[in-house]
């Protein structure tokens, strides 16, 4: 399989033939994900290489994320050293649009989708530099500045904020999961 795109249609027909990697962060991939996913946070990619490359050596890879942004880079780094995979398109988000099934791991408390943690930082952030700018009117640079970051962001199609709160213990892999993770994809 090319780097392709798959839409939820053809991605949910072919399900039991692909084998199926979330990109997105622990706590996102916890909140729901495609039966029988793999997670492989985009941060620990290179980590997973040689892992991905004896799945795609079996089969077809499907790579997938929340809306196909994180998922289409993954799919274009690992095209960089030669492993083919389809991303699907609209991610995670048009799965459950269409009511495909996802699953959620029992008893597993689940951080708020990364998206929603970006809203909640930036919008704290541009809060609290326009109240501290009422009292020093040069803190409005805070805002200002993370302004200029959103625009940026829709611009590029990055995120920086979202690559810094992802470091953060409830967004990151546990070392256990990603090794058995990587460890059931080389088996």
């Amino acid at each position: 399989m090319a780097h392709t795109a798959l839409t939820p249609a053809q991605a949910h027909a072919r399900l039991h033939e692909l084998t199926v990697i979330d990109v997105r962060t622990p706590g996102e991939y916890a909140s729901g994900h495609l039966p029988d996913a793999h997670n492989i946070p985009l941060a620990h990619l290179d980590a997973a290489l040689p892992a991905l490359k004896t799945a795609a050596d079996r089969g077809d890879l499907l790579v997938v994320c929340a809306s196909g942004a994180r998922s289409a880079e993954a799919c274009r780094r690992l095209a960089e050293v030669g492993i083919t995979a389809a991303t699907l398109t609209g991610g995670t988000n048009s799965w459950t649009q269409l009511g495909h099934d996802i699953h959620r791991p029992a008893g597993t408390r689940t951080p708020w989708p990364m998206e929603r943690q970006v809203r909640l930082a930036a919008g704290s952030l541009v809060l609290t530099g326009l109240m501290a700018g009422r009292l020093r009117p040069g803190a409005r640079w805070l805002s200002a500045g993370v302004a200029g970051g959103l625009v940026f962001s829709a611009l590029t199609d990055t995120c920086g904020m979202a690559r810094l709160l992802a470091k953060l213990p409830h967004n990151r892999p546990r070392a256990h999961d990603l090794d058995a993770t990587i460890t059931a994809l080389s088996g």
